[in-house]
């Protein structure tokens, strides 16, 4: 009876650590340069229901259910969706700011297989008369004990690399929807 208690006093003690050292926040941005004026790619990337040509999370299922819910590309547009993949799950990203021409905040929100919530944003910037730079970003609070399972499950499971990878092959995607 001592071992176990005190093995699972050094559990939690190793968790306890974790929590107190690890980040209480998550961040990430990755870009592309893409062969289009600012003006263009901004009117694509403020619609979300264009997000479905070129999004990597859209085409891991194209039979995911899709419900919209408002006037797309104006603050409160929500889009929802439900696939029978687990990566993907049930949930819905919501416009919640616009900076014409310069930025869009989303909050994006999963129901199922996990509660979950973080900000994600889309900006472009002028890199000459017919080049934009878009960046794709995220960015999530994780409060303590939260930033436990943030730590495990981004450097443990290696999820950070997995995000990386799909942000990358999305803003490829809108590359080559927009360079077409």
């Amino acid at each position: 009876m001592k071992i176990f208690l005190r093995i699972l006093l050094g559990i939690v003690l190793v968790l306890g650590l974790i929590g107190i050292f690890a980040p209480k926040e998550f961040s990430l941005q990755r870009d592309i340069t893409i062969n289009k004026p600012k003006n263009i790619v901004f009117d694509e990337l403020k619609l979300l229901r264009n997000h479905d040509k070129w999004s990597a999370w859209s085409k891991k299922d194209p039979n995911m259910k899709k419900e919209f819910v408002g006037t797309d590309g104006t603050v409160g547009f929500t889009s929802r969706w439900e696939s029978k993949n687990e990566e993907l799950g049930v949930g819905e990203q919501e416009i919640k700011k616009i900076v014409e021409g310069e930025r869009l905040e989303t909050e994006i929100r999963f129901k199922v297989p996990f509660e979950a919530a973080f900000s994600s944003y889309l900006t472009t910037d002028s890199v000459g008369t017919n080049q934009t730079k878009v960046t794709l970003g995220m960015h999530d609070e994780m409060p303590f004990p939260i930033n436990i399972v943030g730590f495990i499950v981004n450097v443990c499971f290696d999820n950070k690399a997995k995000i990386i990878k799909d942000f990358d092959a999305t803003l490829a995607g809108l590359k080559a929807e927009l360079e077409k």
